[in-house]
């Protein structure tokens, strides 16, 4: 790690390694846009991670630019002591701290702003839709203005460097993509007209915190739509911008059309944009930061020693696991929980308004979720291996409880293992692994290959049993459920060579979209039956947008709004609210869902125990839950 554990200088600091902590949204603030104590503590914990430099998450620069009524604000003076707490606990660990300055122009609700967004041309936000208002000149030098106050003010709460976001389709990326701006003015056309606004606000902010301050730029270097941009167009915009006053770019690239390659999915390789960034370093003399999927140490590393950009942006990953760099440092890399790009922390923020995490249950909550000794030491049986079952057991051994884990099956993991079977999924036994490690690690018991009884759990006499049995397929009631071609989603997910046979996936929820992906990838002629209209529909967005164009990729076929009446020997008889269907098929693929496993359970419910359910077999829901839930018995036990 010697590459990614060197220093660098940027106008005046030195970096002590090549880790930065890019701006990621964590909507722990007020409404009011005071800073909430959960926040200071989120990058407090991170500031101590051993990186080099944090960005704070995208500030507002003016009212009608917010995104949610719970992001970071910068458009007032009451905001500099807010602010100024988070840069004091950032500096505190001896890091540079910087602050993102942002307008979202269209890529907002009026619900959130109380009016219409704003944008450069009357072209609504492809994802949000609605009207827009087309900003006048006037309205743009007010704009301009108002980043330079913003950075001022920045400077004021102590931050060290700028960053302007100028990517992912909000409001100085609406003016440089031809995608978003089809203005005829001087704030329109060519490159140079896109790219006026961007050079103003570069310029304006340069002169309000003169030449020591760095500035950084964020750009989407690719958007990857008709019109938008490119490489070649993004070099060009830069060297105007460098000409103007930033120090560094930081590569991404994406827009709210493109949402994947803002916040890329498991689907997508790691470190996806490092090419980008390289023939960005090769063109331009100019500090060079590249973020997406680089969730591991050693992809960072090879990054650096490549040449292919001189700092490496680690954000999903810190938010995984917030001691990263120091264990990368330490050589501890089997003990760093990796981000698994599940996008949990994106749907999140979206679904509840704070940012979330699946590896890591204690994300935002760290204070509230510590862990601390136990008072008076237990012995907990676990009975089930899965997500919930592992995490139960390691936190409640790290407190002191004499913890014994029985699992069924000869390995721990549970539904984790068969989710992790797809070639775009194996990021999920990084996952196993960890919990595996600390299971073993804090001294956790694992009987495997053990079907618990209740004689079983009489003849431990436990203080506490916590089920964690997971859930079982549901059988849909159909004449032909019995015959030999009809198998399971796990079992075919289990099979890591399946016989080329055409196959009907009966249910197309998540697990039955990633059935069919992978049995397309063996060549398998696959189609999907969805009595409902929409497929995985509660799969993160978008990951499932991903997921969808995989499964068009390899020609999976699709009937949606089709019942499942009978499974004969050579296919199955389908329903649907106008006529019936058949589809010839040699495999018959169940995947209508699952229900809990709860036969352990009503055996104890007539035994004097301290009984507890969690993970699948309390409700069915997703391996995010199961951890959480896990995490919270095993503090509170």
């Amino acid at each position: 790690m010697k590459h990614l554990f060197s220093s660098y200088p940027i106008k005046g600091h030195t970096l002590k390694n090549r880790i930065v902590m890019p701006a990621l949204a964590s909507f722990l603030f007020h409404e009011d846009g005071s800073v909430t104590d959960e926040a200071i503590e989120h990058y407090r914990l991170r500031a101590s991670a051993g990186m080099s430099m944090m960005l704070v998450e995208a500030s507002s620069v003016s009212p009608e630019g917010i995104v949610s009524p719970h992001q970071a604000r910068i458009f007032d003076d009451r905001f500099i002591g807010e602010l100024s707490k988070i840069a004091d606990v950032i500096k505190s660990e001896g890091i540079i701290a910087g602050i993102q300055l942002h307008h979202s122009g269209r890529q907002t609700s009026p619900r959130v702003i109380k009016g219409n967004p704003v944008a450069p041309s009357p072209l609504p936000c492809p994802t949000i839709k609605g009207k827009v208002h087309p900003l006048t000149v006037a309205e743009i030098s007010q704009i301009v203005v108002k980043f330079g106050d913003a950075a001022e003010r920045a400077i004021a709460a102590g931050f060290d460097l700028i960053e302007i976001h100028g990517a992912h389709g909000y409001l100085i990326n609406q003016f440089l993509s031809r995608f978003s701006n089809i203005r005829e003015d001087g704030y329109g056309g060519n490159i140079e007209g896109r790219t006026r606004f961007a050079k103003e606000v570069v310029q304006e902010i340069r002169k309000r915190v003169g030449n020591d301050i760095p500035i950084s730029f964020k750009i989407s270097a690719q958007e990857f739509v008709p019109n938008g941009l490119d490489i070649n167009e993004s070099i060009e915009i830069l060297k105007i911008l460098i000409d103007a006053g930033i120090d560094i770019v930081q590569v991404s690239a994406g827009n709210d059309a493109t949402p994947e390659w803002i916040c890329q999915p498991m689907y997508m390789k790691k470190a996806c944009l490092a090419d980008s960034a390289y023939k960005i370093k090769q063109a331009l003399d100019i500090t060079v930061m590249v973020v997406g999927r680089i969730n591991d140490p050693v992809i960072a590393e090879n990054i650096i020693a490549d040449g292919k950009a001189d700092l490496v942006c680690m954000g999903r990953g810190i938010l995984a696991d917030p001691a990263m760099p120091r264990k990368a440092k330490e050589g501890r890399l089997d003990e760093i929980r990796k981000c698994i790009a599940c996008n949990t922390c994106m749907e999140s923020i979206f679904r509840s308004g704070r940012i979330e995490c699946l590896v890591n249950p204690v994300l935002g909550r760290e204070k509230e979720m510590a862990i601390h000794s136990a008072v008076s030491p237990k012995k907990i049986m676990v009975v089930g291996g899965g997500p919930a079952g592992l995490n139960v057991a390691w936190v409640a051994a790290k407190r002191g409880h004499n913890v014994i884990l029985f699992e069924k099956n000869s390995v721990l993991g549970g539904q984790l293992v068969i989710g992790s079977m797809s070639v775009y999924k194996r990021e999920i036994r990084n996952l196993i692994e960890f919990q595996k490690r600390q299971v073993k690690r804090y001294g956790v018991e694992c009987r495997m290959n053990h079907d618990v009884t209740l004689d079983d759990v009489l003849a431990e006499k436990p203080d506490v049993i916590v089920l964690a049995t997971g859930s079982k397929p549901v059988l849909p009631s159909v004449t032909g459920i019995n015959n030999r071609n009809v198998t399971f989603a796990v079992d075919v997910l289990a099979d890591d060579s399946p016989e080329r046979l055409s196959t009907v996936v009966v249910g197309g929820g998540s697990t039955g979209c990633e059935v069919a992906l992978y049995l397309a990838e063996f060549g398998c002629p696959v189609t999907i039956v969805e009595e409902m209209p929409t497929l995985a529909a509660t799969l993160e967005s978008i990951t499932r947008k991903v997921l969808m164009g995989k499964l068009k990729e390899y020609g999976v076929d699709i009937k949606t709004g089709y019942k499942l009446t009978e499974i004969k020997e050579d296919g199955i008889l389908l329903r649907s609210e106008k006529d019936t269907f058949f589809i010839e098929a040699q495999r018959v693929v169940i995947a209508t869902g699952n229900i809990p496993n709860t036969e352990l359970y009503n055996q104890l419910k007539n035994i004097d125990a301290d009984v507890h359910l969690i993970g699948d077999c309390l409700e069915v829901r997703n391996a995010k839950t199961a951890i959480y839930e896990g995490y919270v018995l095993g503090i509170s036990v």
